[in-house]
């Protein structure tokens, strides 16, 4: 069992940063691959980026690609998203997912979610 629990999320003008943080309980974390996804009202959640267990292999969708990067620390159970150059259309409830799969871009492959972090950039 996973629990994740995200954090830092806020209000930023656009071309700003935020870097979001999801901490996982459990002493499994490395063994799980972790993604972002990000959800706006009256749409799918979509894949933003994930990260295999140790780190060494990343996934962006093509949307967010140049401009965020997702990494991890095992050690603190921890994974990030540093999010820069930021859009009005990255506005988003942004989710942090966990799954013993590789990774994927499809919601129904993760097994656990956090209950999401508000990110909101304005123009």
């Amino acid at each position: 069992q996973v629990q994740l629990v995200e954090s830092g999320g806020g209000l930023v003008q656009a071309g700003g940063s935020l870097r979001l943080s999801c901490a996982a309980s459990g002493r499994t974390f490395s063994s799980y691959t972790m993604a972002w996804f990000r959800q706006v009202p009256g749409k799918e959640r979509e894949f933003v980026a994930g990260i295999n267990w140790s780190g060494g292999v990343t996934v962006y969708a093509d949307s967010v690609k140049g401009r965020f990067t997702i990494s991890r620390d095992n050690a603190k159970n921890t994974v990030y998203l540093q999010m820069n150059s930021l859009k009005p259309e990255d506005t988003a409830v942004y989710y942090c997912a966990a799954t013993i799969n590789t990774i994927m871009a499809v919601t129904t492959f993760y097994n656990y979610w956090g209950q999401g972090t508000q990110v909101t950039v304005s123009s």
